[in-house]
């Protein structure tokens, strides 16, 4: 049976994986700058690897780094003799060409905007047309309903104005009707 387990134990362990992800991780993070060519600067090793400067300057992990800085140092000094080292010229070329490449993934990069903001624009006006057509025959239909109800009303109020002249008609009728038997009563 395990014992349970506090809370400050569990924030321990947790503390402690952390921290050895961090140092293995500035570990790689040098070996790969070594692999590389790259130069080893304590605070670049930081930056590289996201941690801490203090970090870089914990007894293990500086010693790491003080042994591949010899280890680089003497390749380097190998590659002067050998005439492997890399001119200046060399990188001066080198330079030129990628400023080169750089400039034609620059301009490739805004034709490829351009084309994205003409997309977008032709599918928003499609867009907009398209509610626009919707909203007309919406409006459209809207009106239609409210002029069969004007022409049921009209077809209402005439009919409602000759049953009016009807009932006007019969009250005449009867008025004449009522004075011809008055004049006859009184005879």
């Amino acid at each position: 049976m395990t014992a349970a387990r506090s809370r400050a134990d569990v924030l321990r362990k947790a503390r402690r994986r952390d921290s050895q992800q961090k140092r293995a991780k500035v570990l790689a993070i040098v070996d790969s700058m070594a692999a590389n060519g790259q130069e080893i600067i304590m605070l670049g090793v930081a930056r590289a690897a996201g941690v801490s400067n203090w970090l870089v300057y914990q007894p293990e992990i500086k010693e790491h780094i003080d042994k591949t800085l010899k280890g680089q140092a003497s390749t380097t000094a190998r590659e002067k003799v050998g005439g492997r080292a890399t001119s200046a010229a060399s990188l001066a070329v080198d330079l030129e060409l990628a400023r080169a490449e750089m400039r034609n993934l620059r301009e490739e990069r805004d034709k490829l905007k351009d084309v994205v903001r003409r997309n977008l624009g032709q599918q928003l006006e499609q867009a907009s047309s398209s509610e626009a057509v919707a909203r007309i025959q919406e409006l459209l239909t809207a009106n239609q309903q409210l002029e069969e109800r004007l022409s049921a009303a009209l077809a209402e109020l005439q009919e409602a104005r000759e049953k009016l002249e009807m009932t006007e008609l019969d009250l005449d009728g009867a008025r004449a009707g009522i004075a011809q038997m008055m004049r006859e009563q009184s005879k």
